[in-house]
């Protein structure tokens, strides 16, 4: 009888884990996902960034970028992130990449320069200014590219 009474016992244990893994496992990610989905498809989907209509990379990671003519994600000199895939670089290892730039393509350093200015981003100012300006490379690269096409024919379909 003990040994039945002990069987017996294991049965509510076993079905709240199912019913557990059940919820905690299908339910919850899938409701997760299709909410998401539903309301933060861009963001949802990775946030990826577009060229003449084709994906091209996530916003949300660095890209290798490794020709000469182009912006990289990290700077041999410059402090590495935590984690090493941040899409963002300092304005100051932006401006560092300028010459480099400029003598592969062509374009003026001084344009190269304002153009590091005017995209600037992550400036947070409360009692004056926390944080520091960041370049996201994949969005000044992609800009490159439109504004360049005859540098760069060679990535937007155009001879």
């Amino acid at each position: 009888m003990t040994e039945q009474k002990i069987k017996w016992d294991f049965k509510p244990i076993i079905g709240l884990t199912v019913v557990s893994l059940l919820i905690c496992g299908l339910f919850y990610p899938l409701l997760m996902t299709g909410i998401g989905q539903a309301f933060f498809p861009y963001q949802a989907n990775g946030e990826l960034a577009k060229l003449n209509g084709q994906d091209v990379g996530s916003n949300l990671i660095a890209q290798s970028f490794n020709l000469t003519i182009f912006f990289h994600p990290r700077n041999e000199t410059s402090d590495p992130s935590a984690s090493g895939v941040d899409p963002d670089i300092t304005v100051q290892d932006a401006y560092s990449q300028v010459p480099r730039i400029s003598n592969a393509t062509g374009i003026p350093a001084d344009t190269l320069t304002s153009i590091v200015n005017e995209n600037q981003q992550g400036t947070f100012w409360i009692f004056g200014s926390l944080g520091s300006p960041y370049i996201d490379v994949l969005q000044v690269n992609l800009l490159l590219i439109k504004n360049y096409p005859s540098v760069y024919s060679n990535f937007t379909g155009t001879s």
